[in-house]
């Protein structure tokens, strides 16, 4: 892994990768492709209810902290697989709590345990660094402009109000000159 403090697709793979075997797989494969998929900060991850998942329509309604703007997202076939597998599991669990990310004392997840879910994952797949779950956030705004997303439509999708915290996905990328000349 390089110094960025983000990480690449193909790494956001190998750390999804790493849970396979896990007492909560099904869990916290769900909970880190909506982070990476869906730039979710942590405290946004942990904040959604079952309210924000419409499998029936195949979105995800996204509500932002920080003052950002709230939006609602498609969901992908690879996430509603992810969803409906950790619902079923979630509904085994039989919890009070209209969150939907529990932990296994059946209360909605804090972010002291995603951070360290995400670095434990980070440490199973081999990176060199503490993983943490802002970088997810980081590789979604990368691979938006990877996959040639304009500032615009980034600053829309991960809720940022000022283009300038937007920017760094979009600036740094040689993409965005392929269609000039």
């Amino acid at each position: 892994m390089n110094g960025q403090k983000h990480l690449t697709a193909s790494e956001v793979g190998r750390l999804i990768a790493a849970v396979k075997g896990s007492r909560n797989e099904a869990r916290d494969r769900c909970l880190l492709l909506l982070m990476f998929r869906h730039g979710l900060r942590v405290s946004e991850a942990c904040g959604m209810t079952l309210s924000h998942v419409n499998l029936e329509n195949r979105i995800l309604h996204v509500g932002r902290l920080k003052n950002g703007l709230s939006t609602t997202h498609p969901l992908r076939s690879e996430e509603l697989r992810a969803i409906r597998s950790w619902l079923k599991r979630r509904e085994a669990m039989v919890a009070d709590s209209n969150a939907l990310f529990l932990s296994e004392r059946r209360q909605p997840l804090n972010r002291r345990t995603v951070w360290s879910l995400v670095r434990f994952y980070g440490k199973l797949a081999g990176f060199g660094v503490d993983v943490h779950p802002h970088m997810l956030r980081h590789a979604c705004g990368f691979a938006l402009a990877d996959q040639g997303a304009d500032t615009r439509l980034i600053q829309d999708y991960l809720g940022h109000r000022n283009i300038q915290h937007t920017v760094l996905y979009t600036a740094t990328n040689p993409a965005r000159f392929e269609k000039l000349w």
